[in-house]
């Protein structure tokens, strides 16, 4: 039996940790519930419900349960994924893709002679090189220096110290740090922070809270402001993901 997609369903609790490791076969991971942060390479990605991320085949990468969270995994071979993404990428998961997801892994194994197993997974790779990429990634520094500004952020995304004193924490100086982020990352400091905290609001969407609750939990004044932000960056508004 030459097999051509396979899949897997499973459930995980809050902080479980699938240790980075890469396989052969291609794989879309879809959030069913709860949140997951995906890394592949240097870029982490936090993906709330209903949303995907597409993983190359011999991609490393690691996944990490934000909360319970339940996972429905398609892998397709890398010929019949030839068309699809080379690069990992957070996809949105409109309501006839999700239902093919949820078919193929209710049939959990397709054989390349099964024909109508294989003309589900030929509109199920026509949908994902069709659907809409999100920006749910966050590019990671390198540089020692700014790995300690990013991790405590990371740890923190509501934390107000400004610039000056994370540089000043960090052995660096305010014109070395933003350096640093632009070439290690593609963004200013200033964007990479929004975007952290915009990133860790909408995992707090995705676990339930309220979009006044994450707002402040992101760091913003209040819910109009992270709503303005959150729809300028997302393009959809917080309560439509709550």
């Amino acid at each position: 039996m030459a097999l051509a997609v396979r899949s897997l369903a499973c459930t995980y609790y809050d902080g479980f940790h699938i240790e980075p490791h890469r396989h052969g076969w291609a794989q879309l991971v879809y959030a069913v519930s709860g949140v997951m942060s995906v890394r592949a390479g240097g870029t982490l990605w936090i993906v709330p419900p209903a949303r995907a991320v597409w993983v190359p085949a011999e991609a490393e990468h690691e996944i990490r349960a934000l909360g319970d969270f339940a996972m429905r995994t398609v892998y397709f071979t890398p010929a019949l994924a030839e068309l699809l993404p080379r690069e990992c990428c957070a996809l949105d998961v409109p309501p006839l893709l999700r239902e093919l997801v949820l078919a193929i892994v209710a049939i959990q194994l397709i054989d390349e002679l099964d024909a109508e197993g294989m003309r589900l997974a030929a509109v199920a790779i026509d949908r994902i090189a069709a659907a809409r990429s999100l920006p749910l990634h966050l590019p990671l520094p390198r540089d020692p220096r700014a790995v300690r500004i990013a991790d405590r952020l990371r740890a923190d995304p509501s934390c107000s110290l400004e610039l000056a004193q994370l540089a000043r924490d960090a052995g660096a100086s305010v014109r070395t740090v933003q350096r640093l982020f632009l070439t290690d990352t593609g963004l200013r400091f200033g964007e990479w922070r929004q975007r952290l905290r915009l990133l860790h609001g909408a995992s707090l969407l995705g676990g339930g809270s309220s979009v006044t609750h994450a707002g402040l939990e992101a760091g913003y004044a209040g819910p109009s402001a992270f709503t303005a932000a959150f729809r300028k960056h997302f393009g959809f508004t917080p309560s439509q993901l709550a």
